[in-house]
């Protein structure tokens, strides 16, 4: 069993750098000196109750984890898989914000130069299913491939959609095509449920 001592000592020395403090100014922060800090993580001495409370609320952690082995490294643990999440997020959204950008950079310079065309629309039009070809990935890799199916759908529909007014250029009326999006999305559908694991049914039998 380990030493809980030395085990709190440990935990209020993580804690402290994670919060970039320094002894003093910690023991600032609990009115002790920084000397009784040094004795707390060194091990020489214990805070008592009230004070291992008062770190659990400054810091953020249960009184579990403070008095618990690799209790702050499960903390530190599910603290960094957050912010890897956030910035995968934040840089899905960067790129797919590039992509937009890019699309109106291009609008702008046609417009300029050929004025009396109107095609520079499509560049919206084909920039969104470029969006969510991105999103799929990134999601696949990162995420969550379970949402992959919502992503695959808005992809489905915003190239037929992309096709449609492509034509409407030339005057061609395409509309059937959206057919082939519903037939799409029943697959879509379906094979979200095939995937999804089968909870196992127990038959009780002599209502045991």
């Amino acid at each position: 069993m380990p030493d809980v001592k030395k085990v709190i000592a440990q935990n209020i020395t993580e804690l402290r750098l994670l919060g970039g403090m320094t002894q003093a100014e910690l023991g600032e922060k609990l009115n002790y000196s920084d000397k009784t800090v040094s004795k707390w993580e060194r091990g020489e001495s214990t805070p008592d109750i009230e004070v291992l409370v008062m770190l659990s609320d400054l810091f953020g952690v249960t009184l579990d984890s403070l008095v618990r082995q690799d209790g702050i490294a499960d903390k530190t643990d599910v603290n960094q898989k957050k912010q890897r999440s956030y910035n995968h997020r934040a840089i899905m959204l960067m790129i797919e914000a590039s992509i937009m950008f890019a699309a109106l950079l291009a609008f702008v310079i046609t417009s300029l130069i050929i004025r009396r065309s109107a095609f520079q629309m499509l560049y919206f039009v084909y920039a969104v299913p470029l969006v969510f070809i991105i999103e799929l990935i990134l999601n696949s890799v990162w995420i969550n491939p379970r949402r992959n199916y919502y992503i695959v759908s808005a992809l489905m529909w915003s190239i037929l959609a992309a096709i449609h007014i492509s034509f409407m250029y030339f005057n061609i009326s395409v509309v059937p095509i959206y057919l082939l999006g519903i037939a799409g999305q029943i697959i879509i559908i379906v094979c979200s449920f095939l995937s999804r694991p089968f909870k196992r049914i127990r038959i009780r039998k002599n209502g045991k």
